[in-house]
């Protein structure tokens, strides 16, 4: 059964990593604090559930997040940025909300490196694009986030490496030691031939509605190690 508590990571600063090497980065992040993704709105996990696990840690002025996504069917329809990736096939999302700002970001990511980028001022904004059906206004330019993706399905799994500068959550170039940002983690897993999109978060919503901050967990940047 999925915890009810959402999860309190500490954000530490990680040592020098190539972040376009797959072990060199698994390395990096072998000791960064981490949490699983699971379905709190269920008893228990449905059928084909997928487990996944991400970590985070911070380098040079920018969160870094690493996963690692079980999928038995690695694939997404998307041919290019800022799409509906949710829609499209298998898809990595990021959440995440500044304490100095009233708005917050989502983040996609697919198999493929392909991002989408929205930017919610507040949840009015949210409302008027799902009665709407319309999300191009909340929309922002590629490439203000980076990415890598490394897809490996002899394994049975995909990877993701996130590279988020903070002036894109909260407006500052960067953070204060201590400073707590809200977030939360989920995915989108396809399986072609299953109509449905198996889904699962960090953080253990009630009802499966990722826009639910009240259950998103905390991220609390901690001081520079000295590395």
């Amino acid at each position: 059964m999925s915890s009810k508590t959402p999860p309190r990571l500490a954000c530490r600063e990680l040592a020098a990593y190539a972040p376009d090497r797959l072990e060199a980065v698994q390395a990096a992040f072998r000791e960064a604090a981490g949490c699983s993704l699971g379905q709190g709105w269920l008893p228990g996990p449905e059928k084909d559930f997928a487990p996944a696990t991400v970590r985070v840690g911070w380098r040079e002025n920018s969160l870094r997040i690493f996963a690692e996504l079980l999928d038995a069917d690695i694939f997404s329809r998307a041919t290019a940025p800022n799409q509906r990736m949710w829609e499209l096939g298998d898809a990595m999302e990021i959440f995440l909300q500044s304490e100095v700002l009233p708005g917050y970001v989502e983040l996609h990511i697919t198999p493929d490196n392909l991002r989408l980028q929205l930017r919610f001022p507040d949840l009015a904004a949210l409302q008027r694009a799902r009665a709407a059906d319309f999300f191009d206004d909340l929309m922002l330019a590629d490439g203000v986030f980076g990415s890598r993706v490394w897809k490996c399905p002899a394994q049975g799994r995909w990877y993701v490496h996130a590279d988020i500068p903070p002036v894109l959550v909260s407006g500052s170039a960067t953070w204060p030691p201590g400073a707590a940002w809200r977030f939360s983690f989920s995915r989108y897993d396809y399986t072609r031939g299953r109509p449905e999109p198996v889904i699962s978060s960090s953080s253990p919503h009630a009802q499966p509605n990722f826009h639910r901050r009240e259950e998103w967990g905390t991220l609390i940047f901690q001081a520079k190690n000295n590395l």
